[in-house]
């Protein structure tokens, strides 16, 4: 399956089916009183948080989504049929935009969240309706209402425990598929991951998620390279980890662009705690090690992992720093959401 993180539709909600004009007539009640009914609603448009899905691919190939009209009423006081709403299923992590882009209308962000875009017309009311002492032949009813149509932008974002940042063939994709269960291309040259990748680690009974979007590049933030259009795959993330590849002839420079991308792109993002890996160790010497992370320390940087995906060195110590980190920070939102509640509840 191709994975797609944005797409523009159009929706439009059904029209309200028009009132009935109606009399009874009968053999024997050859002048009965007024008995049009009412026209059915019109369906709605409905977007649905689903589990089970990670891509907007459905939305490619079809890109307008009309929900049915209502049912005109009809004689003998009967009301017409309400028009079948139309549902959109969507990834969790899914913002719903309008046609600019910019303002968001919707985030998905829980399973089985419902939001309505689009709102059918109403039905219109038949003669039976307008029926008064004074009135008793109405000769009118209510057309349907009109229905809400609109173009809109659906925007993925995925949503991870650990989000993997880096320079373009720094080894991302390569740790991803040695801790998880994901297969990504990996070759020897920049760009092979051209879309985001989502893995589970399962270490000690404990699971989490990490995502795995292309390389950044100097410029990112300006629209340079694949990484800027996926940077938002990691906004959600609770913590990012940062790869350094340690056979690169500047180790400073290397780091500073991603800080400085980041930071460019998002304030909030660039504010997540990071964890600094060097990668490819098992291709250099100790001591070009030792250097690298002499030259990270002058950068503020302590506690540098280094690893080596090829031959397993460290791998395990760095997924359990990553779920320490991961519990610690969720006990952090449990504290919020607690205090929360007790601010909430307080007279």
């Amino acid at each position: 399956m191709k994975f797609l993180d944005q797409a523009k539709i159009y929706i439009a909600s059904g029209h309200g089916g028009p009132g009935s004009i109606s009399f009874r007539r009968e053999a024997n009640v050859p002048f009965g009183g007024p008995d049009g009914g009412n026209g059915g609603r019109g369906g709605d448009v409905i977007a649905l948080c689903s589990d089970g899905l990670n891509t907007l691919i459905d939305f490619r190939y079809q890109q307008h989504f009309k929900a049915r009209p209502g049912e005109g009423g009809k004689g003998r006081d009967r009301s017409g049929i309400s028009g079948k709403d139309i549902v959109l299923r969507l990834p969790i992590g899914t913002q719903i935009l309008d046609e600019t882009n910019n303002f968001i209308l919707a985030d998905m962000t829980e399973i089985g969240q419902k939001i309505v875009l689009a709102k059918g017309g109403e039905g219109g009311k038949g003669n039976a309706f307008f029926k008064t002492s004074v009135n008793q032949a109405p000769r009118k009813a209510q057309p349907g209402g009109p229905l809400e149509e609109k173009w809109i932008w659906l925007r993925l974002k995925l949503i991870a425990d650990i989000g993997l940042i880096g320079l373009p063939n720094a080894g991302k994709s390569t740790l991803l598929s040695r801790i998880t269960a994901a297969k990504p291309k990996i070759a020897d040259y920049p760009f092979t991951t051209l879309h985001p990748n989502l893995g589970v680690v399962n270490q000690d009974n404990m699971e989490f998620v990490i995502a795995d979007i292309p390389g950044l590049i100097e410029g990112a933030h300006e629209g340079s390279g694949l990484g800027h259009r996926f940077l938002g795959h990691v906004e959600r993330c609770q913590g990012l980890l940062h790869l350094i590849d340690v056979t690169s002839k500047d180790i400073k420079k290397d780091y500073l662009t991603i800080i400085r991308e980041i930071e460019a792109y998002d304030t909030n993002l660039s504010k997540k705690k990071q964890i600094l890996v060097l990668t490819k160790c098992d291709a250099v010497e100790d001591k070009k090690i030792k250097s690298a992370k002499e030259i990270l320390k002058k950068l503020n940087v302590d506690n540098v992992i280094n690893i080596s995906s090829v031959s397993g060195k460290n791998i395990t110590y760095l997924i359990r720093e990553l779920q320490k980190f991961i519990v610690k920070m969720k006990n952090k939102e449990n504290i919020k959401d607690q205090k929360k509640k007790i601010i909430s509840w307080s007279p």
